[in-house]
């Protein structure tokens, strides 16, 4: 008797594409200068939490950022940081790394050694919009008060 094989997991790149796109137009919307190496904004929410956005790259084309939330009453482990690469060709942006994960490979066996879901680039991605649209929500309230 054969065990049934798990359907490989393959990536649908539509979704993933369209949640790049909605990415960059969000960040174009939190950055007026992205050509700008070492430039960094920050977003206040509340008296204890923060958000940065730093340029560390800037290339004809591309722009590499860091995202890091910033508290000091949060262990660094709660605190998420990843980078981004804006393709300004392509107007995308996608998630390189997050935490302590390198480079995010579109597909993962499951299980596996560190956990990553099937479509942890695609969840990625998505943390990425939602960790946007927050900024994007604060600061739209705070120039509005």
């Amino acid at each position: 008797m054969t065990t049934p094989r798990k359907k490989k997991y393959v990536p649908h790149l539509a979704s993933l594409l369209g949640i790049c796109e909605h990415n960059y137009g969000k960040l174009i919307r939190l950055l007026p200068e992205v050509d700008e190496v070492d430039l960094s904004y920050d977003f206040c929410v509340g008296e204890l939490l923060s958000y940065q956005l730093q340029i560390t790259e800037s290339a004809r084309y591309t722009t590499t950022l860091t995202m890091q939330q910033l508290s000091e009453q949060l262990p660094g482990y709660l605190k998420p940081i990843m980078t981004i690469r804006m393709y300004h060709d392509a107007r995308s942006a996608e998630v390189l790394s997050c935490q302590n994960i390198g480079q995010i490979k579109a597909s993962y066996e499951y299980p596996n050694l560190h956990m990553h879901q099937r479509n942890e680039k695609f969840m990625v991605n998505v943390f990425l919009a939602e960790w946007l649209t927050f900024c994007l929500h604060w600061q739209e309230n705070t120039l509005i008060k």
